[in-house]
């Protein structure tokens, strides 16, 4: 039997190795931050027409957060008008533009290496266009991988995309090691009221003024990797359906599926986006909110507060490897995230999400009773672990399953936006209140409050979350009319 009637695998999956490059570089923008902070800290210490406080320093360490916010927020847009594919190599361009300009920011007409505000503003426009490009691949990735994927491998194939994200923040940590190499980090102590002041400013010069350079151009060789190769995958054939291009549908899909079960699959398909202006609550306000909820309490358990802030994190408990730690941790996050992909066809979304969520209570409130008790620090390092393992496996694969899954095809880019949007907007939350909340409320209220939260999403899921486990994209609009 032909592949042409039988569908070929190795297709299919250099396909979904292409796409899950925008996960990669979805987690390296947002993980790039953690190694070169300090070093970006300091240099704009060093301004003569503003001071740069802990404030500047927050909002220069998550601005590109608004990009995400508004990328994710016009993905929808553009997946609906430019397609899959072009939404994706736009991304593309995004990160590499944001890359090089953060590397460089003076771009050849501001002073070179003196900081002021003038380049702050700037810096932080690159890194909102980078964010930008992660906000449009967070959203359109997973969409792409589950409109191209059969349903029986479906979340398995996309779950494949958390666990580039996560391999690219482990990437990242190492590249930002080896880039620091002899090289001294700066040492920043606080002077009050938001004021910090430089300790070993001339033993860490070149950390100051060309480390943190180079961590961020660092990501110019995935960006335009990725922008060049999207150029090579097919549109999805959900799209292509969509604006009445039925015979490159039908050739994608028999590609993938083989050319016996490409018509029939096409048909349902087009059985389901006849009405392509179907209102965003056509499948009743549970569907639309199961999908937001779903992306609010991804980010409202905690996680990016450790992985943003990770070695901080662990300087704070009183170790002196936080580095090394970071690293170990992340090499735990990428195998916890294999367990996911390894079982997401077997055991569903369902108990997954609620398993991991009561392991990520179990975790988080053992952060928040160990958490500054030096006898302890083994056992809160483990809790911290144990929290961060749990997402891994559960809400970290699971919600971008379900998010490309869950809606039907009429509103799928509207609503995947709308739900991607709170992602990135509770994100930004966690990221800009977690150190002032830490600091003020303390750790064990800031991991309690987090512990609270896991178990409210486990019953949320208990409740409200279908399953959809084997059904195809096309069942979605069968099982919201049944639900309404």
């Amino acid at each position: 039997m032909s592949n042409q009637e039988k569908g070929s695998t190795g297709y299919l999956i250099s396909i979904v190795l292409v796409a899950v490059l925008g996960g990669l570089l979805f987690g390296y923008d947002t993980a790039v931050i953690s190694g070169a902070e300090k070093g970006l800290q300091a240099f704009f210490m060093g301004a003569e027409d503003f001071q740069y406080t802990d404030f500047w320093h927050g909002f220069t360490s998550s601005s590109a957060l608004i990009g995400c916010i508004i990328g994710s927020g016009i993905s929808g847009m553009l997946a609906s008008k430019w397609g899959r594919k072009k939404s994706l190599i736009f991304a593309g361009v995004m990160f590499f533009i944001s890359a090089w300009g953060s590397m460089c920011p003076e771009t050849m007409i501001l002073p070179e290496g003196k900081p002021d505000m003038t380049l702050l503003i700037v810096f932080n426009l690159y890194r909102v266009i980078g964010g930008i490009g992660v906000g449009l691949a967070s959203a359109v990735c997973p969409m792409y991988i589950g409109e191209i994927a059969p349903s029986k491998i479906r979340g398995m194939l996309v779950s494949w995309n958390q666990f580039a994200i996560i391999f690219g923040q482990l990437v990242v940590y190492f590249v930002n090691f080896f880039i620091l190499g002899d090289h001294v980090a700066p040492i920043i102590a606080s002077a009050g009221e938001g004021i910090n002041i430089l300790v070993n400013g001339d033993a860490a010069q070149w950390s100051i003024q060309s480390g943190w350079r180079y961590m961020f151009g660092s990501e110019m060789v995935p960006a335009g990797l990725f922008a060049l190769l999207i150029c090579f995958v097919p549109e999805t054939p959900r799209y292509l359906a969509s604006v009445g291009r039925d015979a490159e549908a039908e050739h994608v899909l028999a590609r993938i599926n083989g050319s016996r079960q490409a018509k029939a699959i096409l048909q349902e398909i087009k059985d389901t986006v006849t009405v392509k202006t179907e209102k965003l609550l056509t499948y009743g306000f549970l569907c639309i909110f199961v999908g937001i909820m779903l992306s609010v309490f991804q980010q409202a358990v905690g996680i990016n507060a450790v992985l943003y802030f990770a070695p901080r994190i662990y300087e704070a408990m009183g170790f002196d490897n936080p580095m090394v730690l970071t690293v170990f941790n992340g090499v735990v996050n990428l195998a916890f995230t294999c367990v996911a992909i390894f079982t997401v066809e077997k055991l569903g979304r369902k108990p997954l999400l609620i398993v991991g969520s009561l392991g990520m209570a179990m975790g988080a409130i053992g952060v928040a009773c160990t958490f500054g008790n030096e006898s302890l620090n083994l056992y809160c390092m483990i809790s911290l672990m144990i929290y961060t393992a749990s997402f891994m496996f559960s809400w970290g694969p699971i919600c971008w399953v379900l998010i490309a899954e869950i809606f039907p095809n009429t509103i799928r880019g509207g609503a995947v936006a709308i739900a991607v949007a709170f992602q990135w907007i509770f994100n930004w939350i966690v990221s800009t209140s977690f150190v002032p909340l830490a600091n003020s409320a303390g750790y064990w209220f800031t991991y309690g409050m987090y512990g609270v939260i896991c178990i409210l999403a486990a019953l949320f899921v208990w409740r409200l979350v279908p399953e959809t486990k084997g059904k195809t994209l096309e069942d979605m609009t069968a099982l919201w009319k049944g639900r309404k």
